[in-house]
């Protein structure tokens, strides 16, 4: 069976709605996902936040494995499937259930282009994350890679381990490494974006650009949910369930 064929989410039956940002590293994303959810909630919605790997429960194991470079890319995808499996039961089921709009910074399909990337099996990958419920909303924001690394530089002063890719063994060069592994998952996420219906964001644009685009996408598709009033106000979501993810 083709890739194409295979169910690949869950569809969403709750009645909030589930918005999620993907890209390389340093394209900003992050910035626009947490200009949405502010402006959302001064809107008077209930909006929650999710990241990935961020659950409790693997925190610091993925923490001592990164520091002591122990990951092979299966344990990575899989350590990263069990993190997004508990944050998903604990908190964005949760808060959807509930009637908000849940805002994830990174979702499965940064599991299909960095595992794909690293050498899992595309199907094994997607088979893994089809308990992952399917986003009302998802934005892929486009960047060249010297813009995406010019900002990672700028913010601070290395990269990363992983984020460049160095436990593939592209290049000893930590900077040529980050390019070429980065390359390789733009190239997935280009692969996908018709696929998976992308939003696509040109990432270089300017923040209130990238943003003005982003509502207006976000209004055309969840109007009708406000209006009738299926989105709950922040404060009763919030009640709803006080140990759901936090409310922006």
């Amino acid at each position: 069976m083709s890739l194409a064929l295979m169910p690949i989410l869950t569809p969403n039956r709750f009645k909030g709605k589930l918005i999620v940002v993907e890209g390389i590293d340093g394209s900003g994303k992050s910035t626009q996902l947490s200009l949405l959810a502010q402006w959302l909630r001064s809107q008077g919605l209930a909006v929650a936040f999710s990241e990935w790997n961020s659950s409790p429960l693997v925190r610091d194991t993925t923490r001592r494995g990164k520091k002591k470079q122990m990951f092979t890319p299966t344990t990575f995808s899989l350590i990263h499937a069990t993190d997004f499996a508990d944050r998903q039961e604990r908190y964005i089921m949760p808060m959807l259930k509930a009637g908000a709009i849940v805002c994830a910074d990174r979702f499965a399909y940064t599991a299909f282009a960095r595992d794909v990337v690293r050498g899992v099996s595309p199907k094994w990958v997607r088979n893994v994350y089809r308990f992952a419920i399917q986003p009302n909303l998802a934005f892929y924001f486009r960047v060249p890679l010297e813009v995406a690394l010019g900002r990672i530089l700028g913010g601070r002063d290395s990269i990363k381990y992983y984020e460049a890719g160095m436990d593939l063994n592209l290049s000893r060069r930590i900077e040529e490494s980050f390019r070429l592994f980065q390359g390789r998952i733009l190239e997935e996420y280009d692969a996908m974006t018709q696929e998976m219906g992308f939003h696509v964001i040109d990432a270089t644009g300017s923040i209130e650009d990238q943003q003005a685009q982003m509502r207006e996408v976000v209004m055309q598709k969840l109007s009708d949910a406000i209006a009738t009033g299926q989105i709950l106000q922040d404060e009763r979501a919030y009640r709803a369930n006080t140990a759901a993810a936090p409310v922006l």
